[in-house]
């Protein structure tokens, strides 16, 4: 699993870790992309309104998403691209603990 802190050290930062969660902060700006990495069962805040594409393979998505928002992210690997106008500004909670895999993949935050 390639750790995004190892992958993308300019990107992402360890904020908050102990023996249950790790708290990153990740930071781009337009243009910017990610290499592949992964995410273990996670609770994204975003701190600014942001366009993104992820990409898992063949799969790929675009996401608008507004300040403040928080969503769950299922365990995943993917890379990113700020295809917007502003600044990628995000807080991601991920679990150590893992969760009961729900056989269906997942690419980028759902809602609840």
């Amino acid at each position: 699993m390639p750790d995004p802190v190892e992958t993308n050290p300019s990107l992402y930062n360890v904020v908050f870790e102990n023996e249950r969660v790790r708290v990153l902060e990740y930071r781009d700006q337009p243009g910017d992309r990610t290499t592949p990495h992964s995410h273990p069962d996670s609770v994204m805040v975003t701190m600014s309104t942001f366009d993104r594409r992820l990409s898992v393979g063949d799969q790929v998505r675009e996401v608008s998403l507004e300040s403040g928002a928080a969503a769950w992210l299922p365990a995943q690997t993917h890379a990113g691209e700020n295809i917007g106008t502003s600044e990628t500004h995000v807080m991601f909670v991920e679990l150590k603990e893992p969760g009961q895999a729900s056989g269906e993949a997942a690419l980028g935050p759902q809602s609840a």
